[in-house]
Parts: C-alpha cells; structure tokens; sequence
C-alpha cells in the first residue's frame, strides 16, 4: 500500500470512543447552553485533572478558545506577546485581534519555535510601559506543542512565566498539541500550567481525536468572569453545548486522551528514525511531539507525490510531516521506504 495524507492531525478522523460518547449524548433531552449533566461532570473532571479548582468553558475551535482567553486577560490598547510563527500570530485571520477589540500581537523571535526568558524581559524593557503612545503589554502567549514540533518543559514555562507576571502579564498556553506534550514529558497537566505559572490554557481536543472540541480552563479566577459574556457575545455559547462536553468527557476518561498522543508521537519518532537513515535527508528541528520537519532532496519529494503522500512544504525543501491518533505504522514505513527509493 502507498499514499497516506500526513499534511495535518486536523485531517484524522474521530476516535471510535468519542464517537460512542456523541451518539450516548444524541439520545432523549438535554439542558441547553451549558446546563447539561456532561458539562458539569466535564468542570469536575477537568478540576480533578489539573488538581485544582478551574473555570471550564467548552467551544468547537481552537481559535475561539484562543481568542476568547486573551481577550479575557487583554484591554483593546493591550500588547500579547507570542512567538513570531504562533499560531494566533500567523494563522488566526487577525481573531484575537477582534475579540481582545484591537490589541496588538507583538512576535518574538526564538529559536525551534520557543521564546527565551531573556528575550521576552529584553522586549518588556523597551516596550514602552506606562507610555500613552504606546500600547500596553498585558499577555504572554505559549504554544505547546510549538510550531515546530518541540515541547516547553516545566521550568522554561516557570521563567517565562516569572517575567511576564513581574510585568503584570497574563499567561496564556495556546495548547492544541497540550496533550502530545504531556504524553512526550511524562508531567502531570498541572506541572505544565498552573504550577508553572500559566494562568489560563486552550485545551485542544479536535487534533487528539475529538470531532471538534475544545476548552478555556482557567486557573486564574479573575479571568473568568468575564469569559461567560464573552463567549455568548462572541457567538461561542453552543445551544447544545452537551455534544461538545460529551466529547471531551470520552476523550479525557481512563486517560484515553494521553494514549491516543504517545500513539501519535511514537508515529513520528518512527518517521523520524527512519528518515534519518535516508541519504540527503536533515531533520530541521528535535522531533518532541507529532510533528517532523525535514529537508529532503527533490528527488524524494517528488517519488513522494507521485506515491501519493500529501504534506505541507514548509519552504524549499522543508516539508511539514504530522502524524496522529490513528496514524498506521504501514503508512510511516512506506514514506520512508519511498523516500529512500528515490
């Protein structure tokens, strides 16, 4: 067999548990608008999960979860600061923008796809607070996994987090790969937010085998008010919020999420590995998620179009390769293998 699309994790199907969970939430009445059974046993679960209490506010999308959060922590005249290629930076059509009512992305430079404590307290310092002219750092925030496929770990998030609540700054964690990450550290979800100071995550369900789900979990109170009007206001407040809940109560349950993103990463360690031994083939960054960014001669390239592989050029040469929850061994070795034959 050849040919297998590995252009995204956005292009897998549903796991066969959350699909079970959606067709049991289908059945009789419910609640509306957030009322319902599954929500509130969600909140508790996802309360027992990050070993604290939390504020939990399901959506559909990855950018209403982003964009939603920052403008709970960020004034129209605010700055947020995030990686120069993030995702709500590059990839979003300017939404945070519009819910924060106009605050302003500010990118940073990093290598492998993360920020350095040094270069966000390098660009605080000359940003200006205080100053009228200018707009007003009120965010920091992190993807992870980052837009390289690499993961932060606890003590990265720790001093990021350390400047940016010196300065008055909200942390945010874009994490629509959050679980991959956790599955590549072996950390528990509070060390990866809470205790390392995150104030507020996107949990992302849709990437790790939901149909389309995802969360704001807030772990600072003063946050939360505000997110309530903010969701209905803009247009995030599901009348049937039980079929978003449902799923990632099934996605969450016996830690089915975390199983479902070490298969994933394995994928791509698997990819990985067998990439590495094809001559003229560079990894362009360390393989920590579900994510492998590779240079490979055109030659491959195009043995691999031809096979039918679809991927992401990147630039160049660079290609894009994401596994994911359902991703099979038989389609990793066979890019591999016709990688190799070219």
């Amino acid at each position: 067999m050849t040919g297998y699309d590995f252009r995204s994790d956005n292009v897998a199907g549903c796991a066969p548990e959350v699909m079970d969970a959606l067709a049991l939430a289908a059945r009789g009445t419910a609640a509306s608008y957030g009322a319902d059974d599954w929500t509130e046993r969600l909140k508790a679960q996802v309360a027992a999960l990050f070993e604290t209490e939390v504020a939990v506010f399901p959506v559909a999308t990855g950018t209403a979860a982003n964009s939603l959060a920052l403008a709970a922590a960020t004034p129209p005249f605010g700055a947020v600061y995030c990686h120069e290629e993030a995702h709500i930076h590059v990839d979003e059509c300017g939404a945070p923008e519009l819910y924060t009512g106009g605050a302003k992305l500010v990118g940073l430079k990093g290598d492998s796809g993360k920020l350095t404590a040094a270069a966000l307290d390098s660009a605080l310092a000359g940003s200006g607070i205080g100053v009228v002219h200018r707009v007003q750092p009120a965010a920091l925030s992190l993807s992870q996994a980052t837009e390289a496929g690499t993961v932060y770990r606890p003590d990265e998030i720790a001093g990021l987090a350390d400047v940016a609540h010196r300065a008055g700054l909200t942390v945010h964690m874009d994490g629509a790969r959050f679980a991959n990450a956790v599955a590549r550290l072996g950390c528990t979800p509070a060390e990866l937010t809470w205790k390392a100071g995150v104030d507020v995550l996107s949990l992302g369900g849709t990437k790790g085998g939901c149909f389309a789900a995802e969360a704001v979990v807030v772990f600072n109170p003063a946050l939360a008010d505000d997110l309530g009007f903010l969701r209905k206001r803009g247009g995030h407040l599901l009348s049937k919020m039980r079929f978003v809940s449902a799923q990632m109560e099934a996605w969450l349950a016996g830690g089915l999420w975390l199983r479902l993103a070490r298969h994933a990463n394995a994928m791509a360690d698997r990819l990985a590995a067998g990439l590495a031994a094809v001559p003229g083939a560079e990894l362009a960054f360390a393989v920590e998620a579900n994510e492998v960014f590779v240079r490979l001669p055109e030659g491959a390239i195009g043995a691999l179009e031809t096979a039918g592989f679809r991927f992401h050029r990147w630039e160049g040469s660079l290609l894009r390769v994401v596994t994911a929850f359902d991703t099979p061994a038989w389609a990793v070795d066979e890019f591999v293998k016709t990688a190799a034959s070219a």
